[in-house]
């Protein structure tokens, strides 16, 4: 995972897309129809609402993250 502190919220994070043969096939075997349409995201951006606590080798920040992460800024 990764914070970065210049970002107001993960609209703004560019996500990349990975190529569809990923999915489609999978040990050699074809597991989809031919050109088919594949979302294949690298990552997601996980709602704030759905996290309870960053646990980072720092400590534990729990909301609001705007003042809690402070202390983990480089």
């Amino acid at each position: 995972s990764t914070i970065d502190f210049g970002m107001a919220d993960g609209a703004e994070i560019p996500i990349e897309e990975r190529d569809g043969d990923e999915i489609r096939i999978w040990n050699g075997a074809q597991n989809a129809p031919e050109g088919i349409d594949v979302y294949n995201p690298a990552f997601d951006v996980t709602p704030a609402e759905n996290i309870s606590a960053i646990v980072t080798e720092k400590g534990i920040a729990r909301a609001p993250y705007s003042e809690s992460l402070k202390a983990f800024k480089p």
